[in-house]
């Protein structure tokens, strides 16, 4: 894994890569609320935010936003858990965050890039995604509810 960190900066706002300022509550309260993953604990969370490569979108020391990327470090990458926050959506921050994302010295080197979104679709278009509507090519197990089932052992 990679110890140094990235900074961009742009009219005010941070792309960061530096977990020392990721701000996991932030990030719990966005995505337990979120359509992909409603109920996720903050222990979830946390692993998943440590164990990928993460850009966290600033305003100032505020979290705004947020992207992870699930890697080898070496073929492949999932860039999941993109979000910004509501108040800053339709201002670009969105596409900047991926631009920041896809300028990552890895992402050059990645031979696959997945994405598994219903919205903005545009914005990813613009940034080379292309739709997989081959039949039988990408297979899941998707477990929408995962969060919200509670185990009661």
């Amino acid at each position: 894994m990679n110890d140094q960190h990235l900074t961009f900066r742009k009219d005010g706002f941070t792309v960061t890569t530096d977990p020392s300022l990721f701000q996991t509550g932030a990030i719990h309260d966005f995505l337990s609320q979120s359509s992909w993953a409603p109920g996720i604990d903050e222990e979830t969370v946390r692993l998943s935010v440590q164990n990928s490569l993460c850009f966290a979108l600033l305003n100032d020391s505020e979290q705004i936003g947020f992207a992870r990327l699930v890697t080898d470090y070496a073929t492949f990458g999932y860039l999941c858990d993109v979000y910004v926050l509501d108040e800053y959506q339709k201002t670009g921050l969105g596409r900047w965050l991926m631009e920041c994302c896809h300028a990552h010295p890895l992402m050059a080197r990645l031979r696959r890039i997945m994405l598994v979104t219903d919205s903005a679709p545009w914005l990813y278009q613009k940034l080379g995604y292309s739709p997989v509507n081959r039949p039988d090519f990408v297979w899941q197990i998707n477990r929408p509810d995962m969060y919200l089932k509670k185990d009661p052992h």
